[in-house]
């Protein structure tokens, strides 16, 4: 009898057949194809094609998407400009947050204004940002730069005030330069804050190039999603948005990338 499995138990091939799904690359592959499914079955049947285009129209109209006139350029308008607004935001952000952190009379003078300029709704100030800048690169690199710099100066200026005092004095006492403390002591307690902070800025960098290509531009991404949102182009439209988010993954990856080689150093 002893070769006859208790009842309610699982035999142990079937717990090892069992055991894969207990993975969590499992899990979130079998959650994507249940949002693709359900996202195919909505578009088919239940929503409108000129609203709404599923996974396998979406798929099958990214070809076609680089044979419309001006889309490349724009596909590469948009990198540029997004790259140099999140670049900017880094320069600007980096050592205001840092001085901010290390600086009390500064943070007390300086910040309550910061907080000032954070509260205004950006999307108010793009037609100042357009009336000065243009409908160029120039208004699209600035407005996305209004939406990245404050992360970066939050969390920068937060990780310098919840520095090591001991380590900043240890270095002080050993005759250590400026240069020495930063590169030695401060960057690597603010490194995982400030990757934290430009993940954030690149998500805001995106969200204002793309918003000002909307309202105030005739080229880039943002442009042509107004124009197949406005043609009822669903499937070019998804196709767009799934090409933009892509970039967007791309970039992000190649942040984290960045961090897990600082912080092999």
């Amino acid at each position: 009898m002893s070769g006859i499995p208790a009842i309610g138990r699982v035999s142990e091939p079937s717990a090892l057949r069992l055991s894969w799904l207990k993975k969590p690359g499992v899990g979130r592959l079998l959650a994507v194809i249940l949002v693709l499914a359900l996202w195919e079955a909505a578009a088919r049947w239940m929503v409108d094609p000129r609203f709404l285009a599923g996974p396998s129209a979406m798929f099958a109209a990214i070809p076609g998407l680089f044979q419309v006139r001006g889309l490349p350029a724009a596909l590469a308008t948009t990198l540029g400009e997004l790259v140099a607004s999140f670049g900017l935001s880094v320069l600007i952000g980096a050592p205001l947050g840092l001085w901010l952190g290390l600086s009390i009379r500064s943070r007390r003078r300086v910040l309550p204004i910061i907080l000032l300029l954070y509260a205004v709704p950006q999307v108010t100030i793009l037609p100042l940002i357009v009336m000065i800048f243009g409908i160029g690169a120039a208004s699209k690199i600035a407005f996305g730069v209004t939406h990245a710099v404050f992360p970066i100066v939050f969390t920068i200026s937060a990780a310098a005030q919840n520095l090591d005092r001991v380590l900043l004095n240890f270095a002080h006492l050993h005759g250590a330069t400026r240069r020495q403390t930063l590169r030695h002591v401060i960057l690597p307690q603010i490194a995982p804050t400030f990757f934290s902070g430009m993940r954030l800025a690149m998500v805001g960098a995106i969200l204002g190039v793309l918003l000002a290509e909307l309202y105030a531009s005739s080229g880039g991404i943002g442009a042509f999603t107004r124009i197949f949102s406005d043609t009822f182009q669903a499937a070019n439209l998804f196709a767009l948005v799934f090409l933009l988010s892509a970039m967007a993954v791309c970039l992000n990856e190649a942040l984290r990338f960045a961090e897990a080689r600082f912080q092999r150093r």
